[in-house]
């Protein structure tokens, strides 16, 4: 905790991973061939994502991570990457049972679209009682990805999980929470997600997540309709959600709050060249945003970095090599303006 006795910084679990990126020429069917164009090695799932991100925009707040690594070179590389980055790894732990999770990303070069082959191995594992939430004073408790941690995921008779039980825990110690799920096309939103929200002061999703969780088609002819994304984040509060929602899709983000008070913003209009990867844009973006609300911003300045931190995800293939300085992020936005939202 700082000196005055307030909870400061951000405590983030989950998934942690890494990610092997593969640039292609294109996707092929299969059976058929494509070229590896490049390969790069960079990190993957929510804490180490977001965490290195706020490392690099310049936050001047504690970064604590909690999560399970394997006892290999690639567990080894994301403690080593955590300890340059000056992130607190007191709370990750280490298995002999499996691997260190990690993600084969294949991006094609023309357009950034990724496609994810998964090796579950650590993350697996991970269970309530790796997380020792007294330890900690930061100030938010960010968790990802539901529907990717297997353990925390299980349903219990009681229809809780893992996740809901650790949230709702948090909460009651003071924490404000935060929460991300994977983008997984599947039935299992409702069993295991909806669980979780009552204990959620922010959840930070993308527009599929959102449909997915209400049911609600927030597309129409290939674009997000901001009037059924809106009714969507309605429905999300009824599920629970404590005091923000935050949807962001390719043009823009929307916010709402529990009182009704609504913000959307466009994203910065980079130019396709600038785009060589979006592997990791939605932790950014999120990096972005909580950060502004760490520090007390209004909404419309927290998605104004948000996006710009997403922005600069863009230049670079992997989760978090594009991610610059604060300031930096906002010069993105000042050289190429901004989409209107819709």
């Amino acid at each position: 905790m700082s000196c005055n006795g307030e909870r400061e910084g951000i405590l983030a679990g989950g998934n942690w991973i890494t990610d092997h990126v593969k640039m292609v020429d294109f996707y092929p069917a299969q059976e058929t061939l494509a070229n590896i164009l490049s390969q790069s090695q960079g990190t993957g799932g929510a804490p180490y994502n977001v965490l290195i991100d706020l490392a690099k925009l310049g936050a001047t707040f504690p970064l604590q991570g909690v999560g399970l690594v394997g006892d290999d070179e690639n567990g080894r590389m994301i403690m080593d990457d955590c300890t340059f980055f000056g992130i607190d790894v007191s709370q990750i732990h280490k298995t002999k049972k499996v691997p260190t999770s990690y993600t084969d990303v294949m991006t094609v070069q023309s357009t950034g679209r990724r496609t994810f082959f998964h090796m579950r191995g650590a993350n697996a594992l991970l269970d309530e009682s790796h997380f020792d939430l007294e330890r900690s004073g930061a100030r938010i408790f960010n968790l990802g990805y539901l529907l990717l941690l297997d353990t925390l995921d299980v349903i219990a008779e009681d229809g809780s999980t893992g996740a809901a039980r650790l949230l709702k825990k948090a909460g009651e110690l003071g924490f404000k929470t935060a929460v991300d799920v994977v983008s997984e096309d599947s039935d299992r939103f409702m069993p295991v997600v909806t669980p979780a929200l009552p204990y959620v002061d922010y959840l930070i999703i993308n527009e599929f997540e959102a449909s997915k969780i209400t049911g609600v088609e927030v597309k129409k002819d290939g674009k997000v309709d901001l009037a059924a994304l809106s009714q969507a984040v309605a429905r999300i509060f009824k599920l629970g959600v404590r005091e923000w929602v935050i949807v962001h899709f390719p043009a823009g983000a929307l916010a709402r709050h529990v009182n009704g008070d609504e913000t959307v913003l466009g994203s910065v209009n980079v130019p396709p060249h600038y785009i060589l990867g979006t592997a990791g844009a939605g932790d950014a973006f999120a990096a972005g945003a909580l950060m502004g609300l760490h520090d007390g911003k209004p909404m419309a300045e927290c998605l104004r970095m948000a996006a710009c931190v997403a922005a600069s995800n863009l230049s670079d293939p992997t989760c978090t090599g594009g991610i610059k300085p604060l300031a930096e992020c906002f010069q993105i936005a000042d050289k190429y303006g901004w989409l209107s939202g819709a």
